[in-house]
């Protein structure tokens, strides 16, 4: 056998060497959806002895997700061994809920018998679920356990015909025979809603959700309210007595432009309720204080207001006995969740703040409202042990899908539970999201993100593409997002900002573009871009592509007509072109009633104003159309407006139909049209981007 020489084999050693750093070079792709793991509905036990948490892994052969519930066993705040499945892997579950003692707990499991509902109790892992007579619905226990609260529509002893709904009970006009029409005879206009395939039947044959109780040992379910609207954000009085809930009595009524939310009690002995409060707007949320005196919640005074935490003081008898007291008055973002701290001195929720979001506190009686967690994340589903020492949530970053965390309540010791796409990323480079803040002309500060190309060598030259949210009143930020990364792997900078209308930075930056939809964020656009440019002078000015998704896609469509000769390429989804056509067809018209003050025919030069139908002629960038057929919120015919206008005018466009399709195809499609869409955006702005042209 003929040796190497040492030359030789330094050689070899070189190559392998060139090709594992090759290997290790390959950023995110398309298919890596199918890896992925989502963690969410984290609740950690009343004693802090565990955390359940909802599992979601991907099932590509089957083109589906399945859930399950799994837990990790702590012992004072930290993990005790690793985390296991806890509920049958051949069913799907979901929505851990833990009864007041911690023994037992309640997930939604999907089954081949009627019953959603299941609980298990926490002996061994993997305990045999059972059933409880009579709970129907996602259960919420009494404070002592020994009885079950659930919302669900009251059993009938009636028979609902198949087609009940599907003639208005107004109609006019007749059939000849009832038993051959299959098709709707509508008279309301809330007849469809984005993610429901099918026609909603007229209201008034609806069944309405009410409050039900059982024991928790089983039994026949009393139904405790009799409305004429949906019950909804059960919470029961410490004593069992009460429970309040919240009720839009108005919700029928297709008319109305308020907010008519209001919170109730029902005496759960004597069946009586009653309206809690007399405010004007909407109040939602109920959380009463541990020892019962105090209720929180939320109050919204009409549309486009501020959202605030509220508390107001109970009586013996459960009974507001003097005015509610707003607690976030001087700090104008958004809260989420809220739930009080264990010695009820305080009022905590979520909120989102320039990109990230975290746990935040204010004092009952009011105050500085203060930031309790830290870091460029988002953190999300916040549970807390009975005690209060300790919580459970998720938390994501610009480079990492979520994963389950523990820390005490102020945020220290934290400790992270679960690593579950830790394997498959650690094959994968991941580069991180850079800020990058400008000012626009009146001098407003707008942040933005870039993520350099996987394999980036300074001196290159390199194409961008600028990503647009939509909402317009939801926020990019520091947590993942895997079509971004897909394109910095196929040798993309990747910039993605936060304009003027995004949430997140205080009320009045996201109103500032009332009535001004395009006209006012595309300086934050085009500003925002040539500041990306003079920081990052490897970028091909060339060669930059947009895109976006619904809000993103009315603006991706927006800039390529407004500005034609600054992008090489376009891609936009569930995309908006002609404001007055998608009035008629969408199912939220309340969008710009308000935001553009007035219907279409009370504002139509607006509309057409700031619709991008209105300045088509002017398109020059080669555009990927992507859309799903059964879009409600931004129907399809919006779509082939477009693709029409760009095909009679000869620019290159592709237009991409999804089946079985709502508004929410990227975030809730099926996994394979989710990962197809993936892909279609990658290989589009590749094609006219990084091939010469």
């Amino acid at each position: 056998m003929k040796k190497l020489s040492i030359g030789s084999f330094l050689s070899i050693i070189l190559c392998l060497g060139l090709y594992a750093q090759s290997l290790a070079q390959e950023g995110i792709i398309p298919e890596d959806y199918y890896k992925t793991i989502f963690v969410s509905q984290t609740e950690i036990s009343p004693g802090g002895d565990y955390v359940a948490f909802t599992k979601t892994v991907i099932k590509e052969d089957e083109n589906s997700r399945h859930s399950e519930v799994w837990l990790q066993k702590l012992s004072d705040g930290r993990p005790d061994g690793e985390p296991f499945r806890f509920t049958d892997p051949s069913v799907q579950s979901s929505n851990p809920r833990w009864s007041p003692a911690g023994k037992v707990l309640g997930i939604q499991s999907r089954r081949d018998d009627d019953k959603s509902v299941r609980f298990i109790r926490i002996t061994a892992p993997g305990g045999e679920a059972f059933t409880i007579e009579g709970v129907e619905g996602a259960p919420v226990w009494s404070p002592d356990g020994s009885t079950i609260a659930f919302i669900n529509e009251p059993d009938s002893d009636e028979e609902r015909p198949d087609r009940a709904g599907w003639i208005s009970p107004e109609a006019i006009t007749q059939t000849l025979d009832s038993t051959r029409f299959d098709g709707r005879v509508i008279t309301h206009m809330q007849y469809k809603r984005d993610g429901t395939t099918n026609w909603l039947p007229h209201p008034s044959t609806e069944k309405k959700r009410q409050i039900h109780i059982v024991s928790a040992e089983g039994g026949e379910a009393e139904i405790i309210t009799d409305l004429s609207f949906h019950a909804g954000e059960i919470e029961w009085s410490q004593d069992g007595r009460r429970i309040y809930f919240s009720g839009d009595p108005l919700e029928d009524d297709e008319y109305s432009e308020e907010f008519t939310r209001n919170l109730y009690s029902v005496d759960t002995e004597t069946l009586e309720w009653s309206k809690l409060l007399e405010m004007e707007g909407s109040q939602s949320s109920p959380i009463l204080s541990a020892d019962g005196r105090y209720l929180a919640f939320q109050h919204t005074p009409g549309r486009g207001a501020e959202t605030d935490v509220y508390i107001v003081s109970l009586g013996r008898d459960g009974i507001p006995n003097g005015s509610p007291l707003n607690l976030t008055e001087s700090w104008d973002l958004q809260p989420g969740g809220i739930h009080w701290s264990a010695d009820g001195n305080q009022i905590r929720f979520s909120a989102q703040i320039r990109g990230n979001a975290h746990l935040i506190e204010v004092n009952r009686s009011g105050g500085d409202v203060r930031q309790i967690t830290e870091g460029e994340r988002r953190l999300s589903s916040i549970s807390v042990t009975e005690d209060g020492n300790f919580m459970a949530y998720t938390s994501t970053d610009a480079v990492t899908p979520a994963e389950v965390f523990v820390s005490r309540s102020d945020g220290s010791r934290e400790i992270q539970l679960t690593d579950f796409n830790g394997e498959w990323m650690s094959e994968r480079v991941v580069n991180s999201a850079e800020p990058v803040y400008w000012q626009v002309e009146d001098g407003t500060e707008i942040q933005g993100w870039v993520i350099k190309p996987v394999g980036y060598e300074e001196g290159g030259s390199y194409p961008l593409v600028m990503k647009i949210h939509g909402g317009p009143h939801t926020a990019y930020g520091n947590t993942w997002f895997q079509a971004f990364h897909t394109l910095s792997a196929s040798g993309m900078f990747v910039f993605y900002p936060n304009p003027r209308g995004s949430s997140s930075y205080g009320h009045e930056f996201m109103y500032a573009t009332k009535g001004q939809w395009g006209k006012m964020d595309e300086e934050d656009f085009m500003t925002g871009l040539q500041t990306v440019l003079e920081k990052y002078p490897d970028v091909d000015p060339d060669r930059i592509g947009v895109s976006g998704g619904s809000y993103g896609g009315f603006m991706t469509n927006w800039l390529t007509a407004r500005f034609p000769d600054r992008f090489r390429a376009a891609v936009t989804s569930r995309s908006i072109t002609n404001w007055e056509s998608w009035y008629g067809t969408t199912d939220v018209q309340w969008l710009t009633e308000f935001e553009f003050f007035g219907k279409p025919w009370e504002q139509r030069e607006l509309y057409r104003d700031l619709s991008p139908m209105s300045y088509v002629e002017h398109v020059k960038a080669p555009t990927l159309i992507i859309h799903g057929e059964e879009d409600w919120r931004t129907p399809i015919a919006d779509a082939e407006q477009w693709y029409i206008a760009l095909k009679k005018r000869q620019v290159p466009v592709e237009f991409v139909r999804y089946p079985r399709s709502s508004h929410g195809l990227s975030r809730t499609g099926e996994p394979w049209l989710l990962v197809d869409r993936l892909e279609r955006k990658r290989s589009w702005f590749d094609y006219w981007l990084n091939e010469e042209k």
